[in-house]
């Protein structure tokens, strides 16, 4: 199959799933959080796919390659904050998410190395 677009992307499909279940699970969290980690975590996940969109649309390597590193970095980053969340008793068991997010991490470094 060709790639035609961004949307025709594993990594950006699973990088909206990552924001889907980010906002699930910090709608939960404390309202004092509302400004704190769930905001933070909400733009770290939508950070994801977003950047994997506008890289694929830059139509250079180099450019692409610059934001699937942005990408990377905001995979991290929700990790962190799941772990944080986690220690601080707002979640139970994430590891589903940070499956998820490694899962996507791992995609994208590979990409990074095919460009």
């Amino acid at each position: 199959m060709k790639i035609r677009s961004f949307r025709d992307l594993h990594i950006w499909t699973l990088g909206k799933d990552i924001v889907k279940d980010t906002y699930r699970i910090t709608d939960s969290f404390p309202n004092v959080e509302k400004f704190g980690l769930t905001s933070q975590m909400r733009r770290s996940a939508v950070s994801i796919p977003s950047n994997i969109a506008e890289g694929f649309n830059r139509h250079k390597n180099n450019e692409y390659r610059r934001f699937l590193y942005i990408a990377l970095g905001s995979c991290a980053e929700l990790e962190t904050q799941i772990e944080i969340s986690k220690d601080l008793n707002f979640l139970d068991n994430p590891h589903d998410l940070i499956e998820k997010i490694d899962h996507e991490s791992r995609m994208i470094q590979v990409l990074i190395a095919k460009l």
